[in-house]
């Protein structure tokens, strides 16, 4: 992940879960946590738990952000299944990876008000996945130079369930994004405006990276759709 003018990194506390035993960084300690609204990260491909951190601090000051590492080391980072184009690629190793966040988010979830989503590039793949196997579990999802995953036929995708509840999902892109495919752009847009309440905006020139401005837009989105905060004209 490239960010542009990016922040520093917040003061940070490193946890595990029990079952699949992630790492995590998380932006409060445990002691802090207990009533907020939480807020879970997942970053891109070779990337690891540190890399969207930084944004923490351009996002509503009131929520608690969990950041969590990938279960497959893989060249400089971590990554959550392979590439679509790898041999290795399936969709079940998709759902697999999954499951595996939805069991560790039951076990961290207690004691938070709600639970939204946040997803660079293949984290989008993850947080979308994870909307759609629990439709009626996260209050907003944010999108971010990503993509959605075809179903190929697997039950652990209700996506009838989540057209009939449609979350508030913003997904924002650079059109000239040199990483993701066009067939995954198409794909992505059909299922979001089919299943989601879509909020989708172009950003020019920010190529496969996260500008100030998308950060501004996702605070503006998160304060909405979490707390009820309506946008201030004079903050745009």
């Amino acid at each position: 992940m490239t960010l542009s003018e990016s922040p520093h990194l917040p003061v940070a506390d490193r946890t595990t879960a029990p079952a699949w035993d992630p790492v995590v960084l998380w932006s409060r300690p445990a002691a802090e946590r207990e009533g907020t609204a939480l807020l879970v990260m997942f970053h891109g491909h070779l990337a690891n738990e540190e890399d969207l951190m930084g944004l923490v601090d351009h996002l509503p000051p009131n929520l608690t952000v969990a950041s969590v590492r990938g279960p497959h080391a893989m060249g400089p980072g971590f990554t959550w299944f392979p590439l679509a184009q790898d041999t290795g690629y399936s969709v079940d190793l998709v759902t697999d990876t999954v499951a595996k966040v939805a069991s560790w988010l039951d076990s961290v979830k207690a004691g938070h008000t709600s639970v939204s989503l946040l997803g660079f590039s293949m984290g989008m793949a993850v947080a979308t996945t994870l909307l759609r196997h629990r439709p009626r579990d996260f209050t907003a999802v944010v999108g971010l130079s990503g993509f959605v995953v075809p179903a190929e036929g697997s039950e652990f995708f209700n996506d009838d369930d989540a057209a009939a509840h449609p979350v508030p999902l913003f997904w924002g892109r650079d059109q000239e994004d040199p990483v993701i495919t066009a067939d995954r752009i198409e794909f992505t847009h059909r299922w979001a405006v089919a299943h989601t309440n879509l909020t989708k905006v172009l950003y020019a020139g920010i190529a496969h990276s996260i500008s100030m401005r998308e950060l501004a837009h996702v605070k503006e989105f998160l304060e909405l759709t979490v707390f009820g905060i309506e946008p201030q004209p004079n903050r745009r």
